[in-house]
C-alpha cells in the first residue's frame, strides 16, 4: 500500500459472495477505514472474509456533509476504501461526489474492476451490446415523460435498473413509448440463487409478470429503435 492517503473504490458482490476479486479483499484488509453505504451489510461481508476494519457510514443521505471529513482523513494519510451495498461505487450509488472532490484536492483515486449488475444482464440479453446507453433508475414522476420521449429515438440498446414494486410501471410506459413488439430482456437477482432472465417482446414480458409477481432487484435491457438502414 502507498504511504500517502488514497481513496479506493472497491466493488462488492451483487449476489454470490464469491464474486469478489483477490485484490478487493487485499484492499479491504489493508485499508485504514471502510466507507460503507450500509455498515450492517458491509459488516456481514467483512465477517464472511474474516476482515476486521473500522467502518464509517457514507451514503446518499449524508455524502454532502461527510465528504469534507473524508478528504481531511485522506490528507492526514488515511487509506480509505469506499464500498456500496452491492456492485461498483458510483453506478447508481454514492461515489461520484467524493471522487470529484478528491481530484479537486489532488488526492489519488483508484477504482478496482469488479462486480456490477448491468454488465451480465446486458451480455446475456441477446441484444446488441457493442453500443449501449446506461439509464439507471428513471425518474418516478417529474421528468419521466420527457425522458421516455427522448429515449424513443435512441438506437442503442438501453439499460435500466428497477425495483420489483415499480417494474410494472416501467413495462407499461415502455409499451406506450416503444411499442408492443420491441424486444426486451428482464433479469432479476443477478448471481443469486434465484437468478432469472425473461426475454421477449414488451407485450410478452408484461404477460409474464401479470402471471408471476416481480420479486428481487431488476435489470431491464431494451432494444434500441431500428434505424431506416437496418429496417
Amino acid at each position: 500500500m502507498a504511504d500517502q492517503g488514497i481513496l479506493y473504490l472497491v466493488p462488492t458482490p451483487v449476489g454470490n459472495l464469491k464474486d469478489i476479486t483477490l485484490r478487493a479483499l487485499e484492499i479491504l484488509k489493508d485499508c485504514d477505514i471502510v466507507l460503507a453505504e450500509d455498515t450492517r451489510n458491509t459488516g456481514m461481508l467483512l465477517k464472511h472474509y474474516e476482515i476486521s476494519k473500522p467502518m464509517q457510514s457514507y451514503h446518499a443521505h449524508n455524502e454532502h456533509e461527510k465528504y469534507k471529513d473524508v478528504l481531511n482523513q485522506i490528507n492526514a494519510g488515511k487509506i480509505m476504501a469506499l464500498v456500496t451495498d452491492a456492485g461498483t461505487p458510483g453506478i447508481s450509488d454514492p461515489g461520484y461526489l467524493i471522487v470529484r472532490e478528491c481530484y479537486k484536492n489532488n488526492i489519488k483515486v483508484e477504482c478496482l474492476p469488479g462486480a456490477t449488475a448491468f454488465v451480465p444482464a446486458l451480455v446475456k440479453s441477446g441484444l446488441p451490446c457493442d453500443r449501449f446507453v446506461f439509464e439507471g433508475f428513471l425518474p418516478v414522476k417529474k421528468g419521466r415523460k420527457t425522458r421516455f420521449e427522448f429515449l424513443q429515438n435512441e438506437t442503442r440498446t438501453m439499460v435500466f435498473y428497477e425495483s420489483p414494486y415499480k417494474l410494472p410501471a416501467l413495462l407499461k410506459d415502455s409499451l406506450i413509448y416503444f411499442g408492443a413488439d420491441r424486444q426486451i430482456s428482464v433479469s432479476r437477482e443477478i448471481s443469486k440463487l434465484f437468478e432469472e432472465t425473461v426475454n421477449g417482446t414488451i407485450s410478452e414480458v408484461i404477460q409474464h409478470f401479470e402471471k408471476k409477481a416481480p420479486k428481487g432487484e431488476f435489470v431491464v435491457v431494451m432494444e434500441g429503435k431500428k434505424d431506416a438502414k437496418s429496417e
